[in-house]
């Protein structure tokens, strides 16, 4: 893979990060790989209540993520996850299990659907989650991009929009040298 994504589908910050990567990979023919990072747990369980319907269908869709990343089908990944975007963040609703339900069967994963509810892949979960905070934490969130070369992922890049495609490249070549520079550490913005 070219890269790695590690992603809650609950996040609208690491929603729009993610465009920004897709758009980046299909100009570039990169190859990315799509990865189980949890808010939940991040929270360790203390999520307030109006996020809690969020957080439970994020759970369950993250459970179907790291199936699919088990049996080798990132493209499905991709799919399943834009179809939860689309219906989610680009419409304005919260993550909510209709949504999920309506992502699988939009994305044509029936036959995978069973591991939504199977308490089994959460351990997946855990790992995956805790593969990408060894990574880039402490003191991070959602989204974290990995790279091969580089000894650490980054927390981000956090984008306020999903930039056209020039700027997407630009932000794509700034950050890949940087990623793999070990002195390296951060850059950012205090959010409006």
């Amino acid at each position: 893979m070219d890269a790695t994504f590690f992603f809650d589908p609950a996040c609208p910050w690491t929603w729009r990060t993610s465009r920004w990567l897709v758009r980046v990979a299909e100009a570039r023919g990169l190859r990315v790989e799509w990865r189980a990072f949890s808010l939940a747990i991040l929270n360790d369980g203390n999520v307030p209540p109006q996020f809690a319907d969020a957080m439970t269908a994020s759970s369950r869709a993250l459970r179907l993520v790291e199936a699919l990343r088990a049996q080798g089908r990132p493209e499905d990944v991709a799919r399943f996850y834009a179809e939860l975007g689309a219906r989610s963040h680009d419409a304005g609703n919260p993550l909510a299990a209709s949504i999920v339900t309506a992502a699988v069967d939009a994305a044509g994963l029936g036959e995978a659907a069973p591991a939504l509810d199977d308490e089994r892949w959460d351990e997946a979960v855990r790992e995956s989650h805790a593969l990408a905070y060894a990574s880039a934490g402490p003191d991070i969130g959602a989204p974290v991009l990995m790279v091969p070369g580089a000894e650490r992922g980054i927390h981000g890049p956090i984008l306020t929009e999903v930039p056209d495609l020039d700027d997407a490249l630009t932000i794509w070549d700034s950050l890949l040298p940087l990623l793999r520079m070990p002195a390296f550490h951060e850059v950012k913005r205090g959010r409006h």
